[in-house]
């Protein structure tokens, strides 16, 4: 079992001012303490699980591209990109970009979207949930397309592109976030590379559902890397965070990406770099072992 970090918050002592430099530790330290994969929330505004509307929010794009400059050796995401916030095209080469400056370690995190009120507030694109869903799918469709030898245009009901040219060319693992069973999970076993769970869905369930998808497209399940986050709350001992990675790894997660409190603490770095070498040998129910989101980009 793997495990990640997301950074969801950017509020510390010090103000606006100490955001590079914590930010900076959190990447490091990330980095250091032999974790998988780092992460940030695609959101401008903050959100009410973690904290006032009004507190820090970085792009995530911007944040991932620093994080790279810091890091050598953890995989990089969102976590995940709201797909209708920005054109397919540019979304693509985004991911791109952060894929050749980090030296192959980009992964597109991707789901439909669903904070309305920053949309709301910044003017971005926000339609109905159905046409959300059509317009992800569009986008993994293009990032397919983009990410392969073709270039010529891709005609969909929601984006036209004349030509999909993508230089550098990459392949960066694509993530999708969410567990709704018809649309969420069907897309996942058509597109994506990994699947990823808040922490509280019936993952037991969910997986058979995947499953089911994967046995009508004929994809192998084996194929898709099985993701959760969760947070991890302040006390916890870093043996109440073994069991419970263990007793998620019974259920068939690959990898699990935890919020601390703190992240750019030296004390929470010393819980996650125990943690990771801990579950590193723990293999998820249902797997032999191997790993599928990109791990052999990102080792």
């Amino acid at each position: 079992m793997d495990l990640g970090l997301t950074c969801p918050r950017f509020l510390w002592s010090g103000g606006d001012a100490a955001i590079a430099g914590k930010f900076a530790a959190v990447a490091r330290g990330a980095d250091q303490a032999g974790l998988r994969s780092l992460w940030v929330m695609d959101h401008f505004f903050q959100i009410p699980n973690f904290g006032s509307v009004e507190d820090p929010m970085l792009e995530a794009y911007g944040a991932l591209s620093y994080a790279a400059a810091l890091t050598g050796r953890v995989s990089l995401g969102a976590l995940v990109t709201g797909a209708v916030y920005r054109a397919p095209g540019l979304l693509i080469k985004q991911v791109s970009t952060l894929d050749a400056l980090s030296g192959g370690r980009a992964v597109l995190g991707i789901g439909a979207g669903w904070y309305e009120p920053e949309a709301r507030g910044l003017g971005l694109p926000f339609p109905p949930l159905a046409e959300r869903f059509e317009r992800l799918e569009e986008t993994l469709q293009i990032a397919r397309q983009m990410w392969s030898d073709q270039d010529g245009p891709y005609r969909g009901r929601h984006y036209s592109l004349e030509r999909t040219l993508n230089a550098p060319q990459a392949n960066p693992p694509i993530l999708i976030g969410g567990s709704g069973e018809k649309k969420t999970l069907r897309l996942v076993a058509q597109y994506a590379d990994a699947c990823n769970f808040l922490h509280g869905a019936d993952v037991r369930h969910k997986l058979g559902v995947l499953r089911a998808h994967c046995e009508r497209l004929g994809r192998p399940y084996e194929d898709i890397e099985k993701t959760l986050h969760m947070r991890i709350p302040e006390g916890e001992s870093v043996e109440q965070s073994v069991q419970r990675c263990a007793e998620l790894a019974a259920l068939g997660i690959d990898h699990v990406i935890v919020a601390v409190p703190d992240p750019a603490a030296d004390s929470w770095l010393t819980h996650l770099a125990e943690l990771a070498a801990r579950i590193s040998t723990m293999t998820p129910s249902g797997r032999d072992g191997s790993q599928t989101m990109g791990a052999e980009r990102h080792v």
